[in-house]
């Protein structure tokens, strides 16, 4: 009995060093997610070595996180399927194989976070650093600050350390979200650090001069004020979330016309808020290949292979739902729509619940939601923060659902004893 007890004692301190090991690891490679300048990038090299020792030291995978695995999987393995109607399979396996090593990411970072929910707040604060580095960057880069600082932009539009200004900006909407958060629930002593990180975060997604970052950023900020106004019940408390919103808008606002001073600022403002740009809905323009895209696709149920409507138009699909069925035929597209819809509806579900995790599930929700409508004229496929989004709100989903269960034990057994 006492050698039984010893080794428990003694396997204690193990399992918080390999949990704080683990920990440590998520929150590193959520933190290389903020530097993709080339692939492979940091981020797939690191992440596919976690998700292999994760795996051999025995992940659990809960009944929860198995539903996005599931439907993962299934939608890669439509991709493989459509492999077998492509012409040219040049590039078409490599990049099956990256769509289902963000799937597994997403499984990792679900299980990860049920099995110790403090890692919340670690994958949070480490996007945080990572959106602020690279916000800063594509800053400096814009405005040229040293030699060779262009390498961050891209089309005159900052990208910070990304490939891609449109990638770059929707990035940076959940640390402004958590930031936000943090300002309207937290200290008055930690505001000013706070509003400096989002004033870097807003200017740096401003001048990524994206499109669908400026909308993904104004839907998931008034939802958030709109939820946290919701959730709150005391006056006094949805009055100071309204006041400091106000006020956050308000600083936001000025550091915009600020930056509109500059004359290179404005001119591509100019051209930038056009809801509809030339190449939008000019003959074989974006929404001409949209519809040319859902025609063929209708008629090829195992789609149409990876890039392959790229190869045939000269441009690549921008729409996710499209984006789904050329590329993963009717079973992927089929598998994403249900993931979609089972996400947002359980999320919603647990939304506003008295949750340690609440905040990070309703950050979670809400952006994946503005992903969801920005996904009809951008491709979200292989963003890596989509699929980090998922993990989370799975994580989420997943605790809750062990806390209901917990709940209904604990019922049980006070209704045996009586």
């Amino acid at each position: 009995m006492s050698a039984t007890v010893h080794h428990s004692a003694g396997a204690a301190p193990q399992r918080a060093i390999a949990g704080w090991i683990g920990s440590m690891a998520i929150g590193f490679g959520v933190f290389l997610s903020g530097f993709v300048m080339s692939e492979p990038a940091p981020y797939e090299l690191v992440m596919a070595s976690q998700i292999v020792v994760w795996f051999l030291l025995g992940l659990t995978i809960s009944r929860s996180v198995a539903v996005p695995l599931s439907l993962l999987l299934v939608y890669n393995v439509g991709g493989m399927l459509s492999l077998l109607v492509m012409p040219d399979m040049t590039g078409g396996p490599m990049y099956i194989a990256v769509s289902t090593f963000l799937a597994l990411t997403t499984v990792l970072y679900a299980a990860a976070i049920e099995g110790r929910p403090h890692r919340l707040e670690i994958i949070f604060k480490a996007w945080v650093a990572a959106a602020i580095i690279t916000a800063i960057l594509g800053i400096l880069g814009y405005f040229h600050a040293f030699p060779g600082a262009g390498i961050f932009t891209r089309y005159d539009r900052a990208m910070g350390a990304f490939e891609d200004p449109n990638v770059f900006g929707p990035y940076l909407v959940a640390p402004i979200l958590y930031l936000l958060h943090r300002l309207l629930t937290g200290r008055p002593a930690q505001a000013p650090l706070l509003v400096a990180g989002l004033l870097i975060l807003v200017l740096g997604l401003f001048l990524s001069f994206s499109r669908a970052a400026w909308g993904l950023l104004l839907f998931s900020g008034v939802m958030l004020v709109f939820l946290m106004l919701l959730k709150e019940r005391t006056g006094a408390f949805r009055l100071k979330i309204l006041a400091l919103s106000v006020a956050a808008i308000l600083l936001l606002a000025l550091a915009v016309v600020i930056a509109l001073q500059f004359d290179k600022v404005a001119d591509l403002f100019s051209t930038r808020a056009r809801l509809v740009q030339d190449y939008d809905g000019a003959r074989l323009g974006r929404f001409e290949r949209h519809k040319i895209g859902f025609l063929l696709a209708m008629e090829r149920p195992l789609g149409l292979g990876p890039m392959e409507l790229g190869r045939m138009y000269g441009e690549d699909e921008h729409n996710i739902w499209l984006k789904s069925l050329t590329t993963y035929g009717w079973l992927g597209f089929v598998a994403y729509l249900t993931l979609i819809a089972w996400t947002l509806t359980l999320g919603f579900r647990y939304l506003l619940r008295e949750r340690p995790w609440q905040p990070y599930l309703m950050i979670g929700w809400v952006v994946i939601l503005g992903h969801c409508l920005i996904g009809n004229v951008i491709d979200t496929d292989h963003w890596r923060h989509f699929y980090l989004l998922l993990g989370v709100i799975w994580g989420c989903i997943a605790l809750e659902q062990r806390h209901q269960r917990r709940l209904r034990s604990a019922n049980h057994a006070r209704t045996s004893l009586t």
